[in-house]
C-alpha cells in the first residue's frame, strides 16, 4: 500500500515558506493523502503539531503508518475537509488556535494511477472515483442515475467542454457502464477528430465525473471559511488548486476574506463597515518552477494562494 501512494508533494518549498513565521501553534493539513506535505512540515518545525485529515482509507492507512515515528506530534483522521472543524476541536483544536491550515486538493498521483479506483481514462478499471470508498455513488451509478440535462451542465461548467450535449446525449443512450474505458471510448468516439488533438478528449470528462462524485467544489468554499476561522492571528491558509473550478472558488473565497465582503464600488471608500479578516500574501496566484514541474509534470497545473489571518484590533475597515 505504501508504494501506491508514494509521490511528491507539489510546491513544498513555497508552502513551507508560507508556514515559516506563523505562530507556534498547530498546524491542519486537510487533505493529508500520502503525507508528504505533513512529514516535510514536522521535519522542519520541530516543536510543532499535525492534523491531518483525508477522506481516503487507503491514504489514511498509509499516512498513519508514515507519521506513526513522529509520536503525538501526529494526528490522522479519516474525514472529509468539510468536517475540519468537528475534527479540529475534538484534538482541542478552537477558532484561533492553528498556525496554518493546507488544502492540497484535486486527485493524488496514486489515486490516479492505481487503476482499481477508477480515476484514470487512460487504463481499464471499474468507474469508481469515490475518494471516499466507504460512501457515496461511484460514478457508474451518478451517471445512471442523472438526467441529460445535469450531465450536459457538469460536463459544461466543470469539463470545460463545448461538446458537453453531444458527449451527454450519447451516455445517457450507451448507459450503463461498468468500466473507466467505456466511457473514454464513448468520449473519444462522439469528438470530432480536429478537437482530440488538443489530448484525450475523455481527460475533462473525467475531471468532471470526479468533481461531482466526490461534491469537490460543493464544500470546497466552506471548508476555507471553516479553515480560516480557525486560524491565530498571524497564521496562514494555504491553498493548493489544479483546474480552474477549484482555483475560482480559493480566489472568491479569499478575496471575500480579505475585504469582509465590501460591496463598495472599488473607486470610492468603503462605507458599508465591512471588516477584512485575512490580507492576501500574493497579487494572483503562484505557479511551480519550470524545474519542479520537470521532475514532477503534474506540478504544471497547480496554483497557489496564500492568505494571513489579521489580528481583529489592527484590521483596517474597507481595505481592499
Amino acid at each position: 500500500m505504501t508504494r501506491e501512494f508514494t509521490h511528491l508533494p507539489v510546491m513544498l518549498t513555497e508552502v513551507l515558506e508560507a508556514i515559516d513565521g506563523t505562530p507556534s501553534l498547530p498546524i491542519i493539513d486537510a487533505t493529508l493523502g500520502g503525507a508528504g506535505h505533513s512529514r516535510a512540515i514536522l521535519d522542519r518545525f520541530p516543536t510543532r503539531v499535525v492534523c491531518g485529515l483525508d477522506q481516503d482509507p487507503e491514504a489514511v492507512a498509509v499516512a498513519t503508518e508514515r507519521l506513526a515515528s513522529y509520536g503525538d506530534r501526529a494526528h490522522v483522521v479519516h474525514a472529509r475537509f468539510d468536517e475540519i472543524t468537528r475534527v479540529a476541536l475534538g484534538l482541542g483544536i478552537g477558532a484561533g488556535d492553528a498556525a496554518a491550515v493546507l488544502f492540497d486538493l484535486g486527485v493524488s498521483s496514486p489515486q490516479l494511477d492505481t487503476t482499481s479506483r477508477g480515476f484514470s481514462y487512460q487504463n481499464e478499471g471499474p468507474l469508481d472515483m469515490r475518494m471516499d470508498t466507504t460512501r457515496g455513488l461511484t460514478a457508474a451509478a451518478f451517471i445512471d442515475a442523472a438526467t441529460e440535462e445535469k450531465l450536459s451542465d457538469l460536463f459544461y461548467l466543470h469539463g470545460e467542454t463545448k461538446f458537453s450535449r453531444r458527449i451527454a446525449r450519447a451516455m445517457v443512450a450507451q448507459r450503463p457502464f461498468h468500466t473507466t474505458t467505456e466511457v473514454a471510448d464513448l468520449v473519444a468516439g462522439v469528438i470530432p477528430i480536429p478537437a482530440r488533438r488538443r489530448g484525450h478528449p475523455a481527460k475533462r470528462v473525467f475531471q468532471a465525473l470526479r468533481v461531482a462524485v466526490n461534491e469537490e467544489l460543493d464544500v470546497l468554499g466552506p471548508a476555507l471559511d471553516s479553515g480560516i476561522e480557525l486560524l491565530a492571528p498571524g497564521g496562514r491558509i494555504i491553498v493548493l488548486a489544479y483546474h480552474s473550478g477549484e482555483d475560482k472558488i480559493a480566489k472568491d473565497r479569499l478575496r471575500f476574506h480579505a475585504t469582509g465582503g465590501c460591496e463598495c464600488p472599488p473607486s470610492l471608500p468603503c462605507v458599508c463597515g465591512a471588516v477584512p479578516t485575512v490580507r492576501l500574501l500574493n497579487r494572483g496566484a503562484r505557479k511551480a518552477t519550470s524545474n519542479e514541474i520537470a521532475a514532477n509534470p503534474r506540478a504544471e497545473s497547480v496554483r497557489l494562494r496564500v492568505a494571513e489571518r489579521l489580528d481583529s484590533t489592527s484590521r483596517v475597515v474597507g481595505a481592499r
